[in-house]
Formats: C-alpha cells, structure tokens, sequence
C-alpha cells in the first residue's frame, strides 16, 4: 500500500483544513487508518484513527472534539478534518495504515505516507 497525504498549508489560528490521504492497492478497505503529526523538535504522536469500515475511531485528547477522522473506502481515502485549528496544531501529518486493529501505537502502522506540513499562525 502506497500512502499520499495532502492538504496541508498555512492557516490562521481558529481555521479549518481537510487533509487528505490517497491509498493506492485494492485491499485499502481491509486497512485501519490511523493520522499522526509531528511538530519540530518533537516526537511522533498520535492523531486519530478509524476502523475499515469507518464505524470505530479514536482520537488523541488534544483534537477530540475538533478533529473528525473519515474515509471513503470507493475512493481509497482517508481524510481528517481539522477545525478550530490552533498553533499548537503546527506539525507535520502522516497518514498510516494498519493491517490489525485500530490503534495509537505508531509501531502497529504498517505503511507511511510521506506527510503534509500544517502550520497554524496565531
């Protein structure tokens, strides 16, 4: 499985942005998806994650209630909208695809996309 992130850009504190992840393959719909960012000078952390049929997610405390995670298993894509977006937001996000169960852990994930930069000016 093949993974492109897109969407990213610069935005001002409180917008929105959708990002997108194209999945190439024709078993995308047996994948769990999960997003993760990295800002600079830190450490991967878990975003949010969605189930193969889109019927399950999870979310990191920090984008509950602002992130939604969804996918569009006839278009192999997964998207996560992003609204009352804040600097601390600022990262740079990966699309992940797990061939088990939906998780948090980043080491589950079996197949990186390349990520999209997300800045956030307050």
């Amino acid at each position: 499985v093949q993974l492109q992130a897109s969407g990213g850009g610069l935005v001002q504190a409180g917008d929105s942005l959708r990002l997108s992840c194209a999945a190439s393959g024709r078993t995308f719909s047996s994948y769990a998806m999960g997003w993760f960012r990295q800002a600079p000078g830190k450490e991967r952390e878990f975003v949010a994650t969605i189930n193969w049929s889109g019927r399950s997610t999870d979310y990191a405390a920090s984008g509950k209630g602002r992130f939604t995670i969804s996918r569009d298993n006839a278009k192999n894509t997964v998207y996560l909208q992003m609204n009352s977006l804040k600097p601390e937001d600022t990262a740079v996000y990966y699309c992940a695809a797990s061939s088990g169960p939906i998780t948090r852990v980043d080491t589950w994930y079996d197949y990186w996309g390349m990520g999209t930069l997300v800045t956030v000016s307050s």
